[in-house]
């Protein structure tokens, strides 16, 4: 069996506004209004940036909740979600989470006891999921958000022989299970999900799109475990 070594991609976003204030409405204008300027590659804003008037809000916000006791009127919800289809869409939305003062939040598998990928109690945004899978070259783009579970689906859709050496929960989110180091069944002759992460994608606090390269050996090696 042959394994695939993963590239990290981050990448579903929701910005939230906890506390109301006479000021929160505008500001939540302006954020709006940043985020549809910066954004590129897209025709449509709306297909990217959910408001609580949208349909789709509360599906995706919910989707990854596991502590139920977050589903509740109480729990502080987002001002907005942003559905970043392009890496350019995440850098809009540090871009403008900065500028107007917002935390970000990178949605996940939702695996933790205080909801840290989809509750604050300050203003702050989240991050979805995408793999995209080369066989070819025997590696794959994940995406913050995605699950192990998505993870293994998607390959075993492209091949027959490849796998991941990762856990066994199949909602657990890739980059939380990553940054913990990842162990998993096989890892004994595999390594851990971690060993075979080969290259990620970040976005820095300047909105710049960061790869192996150009960020450099030692925060990759940090991104890695050190």
């Amino acid at each position: 069996m042959v394994f695939f070594d993963v590239k990290l991609l981050p990448l579903l976003i929701i910005l939230f506004n906890s506390v109301w204030s006479p000021s929160s409405n505008s500001i939540s204008e302006s954020l709006l209004q940043c985020l549809s300027t910066h954004l590129k590659h897209s025709n449509s804003s709306k297909e990217i940036i959910l408001t609580r008037n949208s349909s789709a809000y509360s599906s995706i916000l919910q989707s990854s909740i596991q502590n139920l006791r977050f589903l509740n009127n109480s729990t502080p919800k987002p001002k907005v979600i942003v559905t970043p289809f392009h890496e350019s869409h995440v850098q809009a939305a540090v871009i403008c989470s900065k500028k107007h003062g917002i935390q970000k939040r990178f949605q996940s598998g939702g695996h933790d006891y205080e909801g840290l990928s989809y509750v604050s109690y300050a203003p702050f945004i989240i991050i979805v999921q995408t793999i995209h899978i080369d066989v070819k070259n025997e590696s794959a783009w994940v995406e913050s958000g995605a699950t192990l579970g998505e993870l293994y689906y998607l390959i075993a859709q492209k091949s027959n022989v490849h796998e991941f050496p990762a856990g066994s929960c199949p909602t657990m989110g890739v980059e939380g299970h990553i940054s913990g180091g990842g162990f998993g069944t096989i890892f004994r002759k595999y390594g851990l999900a971690v060993d075979n992460v080969i290259d990620a994608r970040i976005v820095d606090v300047n909105g710049r799109i960061l790869s192996r390269k150009s960020m450099g050996e030692e925060l990759l090696w940090a991104i890695r475990g050190g």
